[in-house]
């Protein structure tokens, strides 16, 4: 069976937490980033199977964060997380690529449906 890695980049850590937990409990292997830009740096980007992602962060943004790992020719999902929502950022992260924006907070479940339907149409 295949183990899906998830890397969950946001500036608030109990958020990163939380997702770690969620996502472990149901048996993905987890990468959790407080920064785009450690994310960036790090050797997970080639690895990640699924990203899920701050919109509003410190430095790079979330949708940033997409525009380069595109521009780097990778194609791995995001879903975007916001405590912001509004019609023009949902807009902006789904012309940009992304599978979808939960506004936080959301059920886990959600979470987890959304991420499960992308990676088993794969």
């Amino acid at each position: 069976m295949e183990v899906h890695v998830i890397s969950v980049v946001d500036d608030d850590a109990s958020v990163r937490a939380a997702a770690d937990n969620l996502l472990s409990s149901h048996g993905y292997m987890v990468h959790t980033f407080a920064s785009a830009e450690d994310f960036l740096r790090s050797a997970r980007l080639e690895d990640t199977s699924f990203v899920v992602a701050d919109v509003q962060m410190p430095g790079i943004s979330g949708l940033d964060l997409l525009t380069e790992v595109r521009r780097r020719g990778n194609h791995t999902p995001f879903i975007f997380i916001t405590a912001f929502p509004d019609q023009s950022v949902r807009a902006r992260a789904l012309k940009a690529g992304a599978v979808g924006l939960l506004e936080k907070p959301f059920a886990c479940s959600t979470l987890i449906d959304c991420i499960e339907a992308v990676l088993n149409r794969k």
